[in-house]
């Protein structure tokens, strides 16, 4: 055949709006074939004009085929994820970068995709999707929160951005808002122990944040929605390169919410108002070999108040309209750094100061806090085992104006930031027997310039029994250092007083659990991945805050007896009918406090849990329907006054019922490089005022002004207050926000070098 002419391809491949590197392109019949760049884009040479036949293959991506018609303009294609591969890579459990199907620990990875179906302003409100995490409000008016992982709260899950402890301490309440979701790349979680490699708050599990690398980034991007509530969320990110040695990313998240509504009639807001900014910038340095280099940091503000519906700015701090106002100041710088030597010796550090300035009605907040944190870590090869060893340093400098950093002199109290100092070594040896059997020893040794000396080893096993059938076993100890009021949302509101036991311990606790995973893969490539895990810990000394024994004061003290947490959890995702798609979960758990003998349930904390997402994607259509929603079965609830006045106890429910939040969303992608979506969160209009006389006892009356007391400091019944309560907000488990509608748009440019 007598060919007249020949030309140039060009084109970029995409999926969910990123590029994908690494895609091998070929034309069927010709002996012509590319793969794309870490932009995404490719060259076919000297193809003959005509019309021909491509295929497109890469790895965790639906193999696929188009026809082409040359000479043609720049082409874009989209491929589709494989459902069925469980080859993604993953870096929270062993510090490197392996296949899911290969870690010996059981990590549970999501893409921007995931929470794309239920889109929200922050990664705090996003992890909700998933099983067994929920997010916890922890008071009524200013609507701080914390992550509680199977069950355990918040102070047991340490959050990581690339793998940096960024996160603790606090700023947990604000570490996960403020993110640019345009910046994420995939969240892993690890719900089980994980102190071995990650010290302290490790224990109930981690969230790991894994930003973009600029390179793979689109060149610009833009998500910006908008509720029937008037809150408005923007993210923006623009990549560019500087020179030729570096990429930089840049990230911007604005959020806003400056209505007040009180739609349950209690005199206060329902939603605290908002007004945050966050800027995330990351650079990526190329070097030889490909070596690591890069350097990321993040400032975030925020004012956030919630209160009396007329509290403006002229109240804060006074007695007259009660308001929670806090200003949050917070810069953040990670780096991490592979060292130029032979050996693989990879150097990185985190740096974070946190500043805020807060009023709970006239209870001043005023903290302070400074964490450094350097690690450095030897990824090195020995016949059969593969072994990091490292040794990490953070210091921790904390003011808070409070008891907690007070000197314990109780006539003339004096000012005593704490400071501590928490250098420690770890070995991991993940030992590969044959390609079925592989076991993880570690073993990690901390001294605490406070607490001494602690240990956490660990072991972990897994048996691939087929390629498609995995067991793992993990277990190990874990411990937490605790700091009260950086954690405890109710020690700084309402009127209680706060008794600290002397001599807190840091917890300590013993963990342990096991994962069955099973993928079913038919001949129609349907598929259905079952994956089940049993977890257990068991607390020797866990600190405790006591509500029940006396209405105005809070108690504080490590356990005498002890305490478990145990559970079941199961997640199943199946495509058996085509367009689409199912994720499912539920998780039961037992959280409990045993003492002299009584086991009591854990307040604020449900038996049963469930999480779904359901995706339809219309044939011949660009139009996709998204039903997402979860529902928490009853848990136990702060509630005052329980003993002291038997006629007239609190009327609040002491259990929450049954709750769903469910939500429905409508997307269309059939403009290029365009998204338009919208719907509806909280189709029921549930809400917890619902099923109780009030929510924030005593609202009328923030500042105790009309209570009276007895010689005890017992509040009394009168005839202004039969149950005989003082004003607490802390009785609270599900967000107060009733049915709104939202609907917003995404853009995305993509790079094409190819000139």
């Amino acid at each position: 055949m007598f060919i007249s002419a020949q030309i140039n391809i060009d084109g970029i491949i995409i999926c969910n709006n990123e590029v994908v590197p690494f895609v091998k392109v070929k034309l069927k019949t010709l002996n012509i074939n590319a793969i794309t760049d870490l932009e995404g884009s490719f060259k076919l040479r000297n193809v003959p004009k005509g019309v021909h036949s491509v295929e497109l293959f890469a790895f965790g991506f639906k193999p696929k085929i188009i026809e082409i018609k040359s000479p043609s303009s720049t082409l874009e294609i989209i491929l589709e994820k494989d459902l069925q591969d469980l080859n993604e890579v993953v870096v929270s459990g062993t510090l490197k970068e392996v296949s899911k199907k290969e870690s010996t620990v059981n990590i549970e990875v999501f893409t921007p995709s995931f929470f794309k179906k239920n889109p929200a302003p922050s990664v705090f409100e996003s992890i909700g999707s998933v099983n067994g995490v929920r997010p916890q409000l922890n008071c009524n008016i200013c609507n701080t929160g914390d992550i509680h992982i199977n069950g355990l709260e918040g102070p047991y899950t340490m959050v990581l951005i690339d793998g940096m402890p960024i996160v603790s301490s606090l700023s947990t309440v604000y570490g996960l808002t403020g993110i640019p979701n345009s910046l994420v790349e995939r969240i892993e979680i690890v719900k089980g122990p994980a102190s071995t490699l990650y010290g302290s708050e490790a224990i109930g599990g981690i969230i790991n944040v894994i930003t973009k690398k600029p390179q793979n980034a689109n060149l610009f991007s833009a998500d910006i929605f908008t509720t029937t509530w008037l809150e408005t969320n923007t993210d923006i990110s623009l990549k560019s390169n500087v020179g030729d040695k570096a990429t930089v990313l840049t990230g911007i998240n604005y959020f806003n919410y400056d209505y007040k509504r009180d739609d349950n009639d209690d005199g206060f807001t329902d939603v605290t108002l908002q007004d945050r900014i966050s800027i995330f910038q990351k650079w990526n340095f190329k070097r030889k070999d490909y070596r690591l280099f890069s350097v990321a940091g993040r400032f975030l503000y925020e004012d956030r108040w919630g209160g009396d519906m007329n509290w403006t700015p002229d109240f804060r701090g006074g007695d007259s309209l009660y308001g929670e106002s806090i200003y949050t100041t917070r810069y953040e710088l990670l780096v991490n750094y592979q060292l130029p030597t032979k050996e693989k010796l990879f150097l990185s550090g985190s740096f974070n100061h946190h500043n805020q300035n807060s009023y709970y009605g006239t209870t001043p907040f005023m903290a302070n806090q400074f964490i450094g944190f350097g690690q450095l870590h030897w990824d090195k090869k020995i016949g059969k085992h593969d072994l990091i060893i490292g040794a990490a340093m953070r210091f921790t400098q904390y003011d808070d104006g409070t008891p907690a950093t007070q000197t314990a002199d109780s006539l003339n109290p004096q000012n005593a930031p704490s400071k501590s100092w928490l250098p420690g070594v770890f070995i991991q040896d993940e030992l590969k027997f044959n390609d079925k059997h592989k076991l993880l020893l570690g073993l990690r040794y901390d001294q605490n310039s406070l607490h001494g000396s602690i240990f956490t080893p660990r072991i972990g096993y897994k048996w691939m029994i087929n390629p498609s059938t995995i067991f793992r076993i993990n277990t190990g100890t874990g411990y937490r250092v605790v700091n009260i009021f950086t954690e405890d949302h109710a020690a700084l509101t309402g009127a209680r007083e706060v008794v600290i036991s002397d001599n807190i311990d840091p917890e300590q606790s013993y963990n342990g659990n096991i994962n069955f995973n099973k993928s079913i893969v038919t001949k129609k490539n349907k598929y259905i991945n079952i994956d089940f895990t049993g977890f257990y810990t068991y607390f020797t000394n866990r600190i405790i805050a006591d509500y029940e024994t006396d209405p105005n004061f809070i108690y504080y003290e490590n356990l005498s007896s002890h305490a478990i947490s145990q559970g079941i959890s199961l997640n199943v995702t199946a495509k058996v009918i085509r367009n689409l798609s199912i994720q499912a979960g539920a998780t039961y758990m037992d959280i409990a406090i045993f003492d002299d003998g009584d086991k009591k349930q854990q307040l604020l904390t449900e038996k049963f849990s469930g999480t779904w997402g359901i995706t339809y994607d219309f044939p011949k259509s660009n139009f996709s329907i998204d039903y997402t929603g979860n529902v928490y079965s009853p848990m136990k609830l702060p509630l005052l006054n329980t003993s002291n006045n038997l006629d007239n106890p609190d009327p609040r429910a002491s259990m929450s019922p049954w709750w769903s939040i469910q939500n429905i969303q409508f997307t269309y992608k059939g403009f290029k490089s365009w998204e338009i979506y919208g719907g509806v969160k909280n189709l029921l209009n549930w809400t917890p005022n619902k099923n109780t006389p009030f929510i924030i006892a005593r609202s009328k009356d923030p500042f105790d002004k009309d209570v009276q007391f007895d010689g005890d400091g017992i509040a009394m019944v009168t005839s202004d207050n039969p149950n005989g309560l003082t004003f607490d907000p802390s009785y609270v488990y599900a967000p107060n926000q009733g049915v709104k509608g939202f609907l917003g748009i995404r853009y995305t440019l993509h790079e094409n070098k190819i000139k």
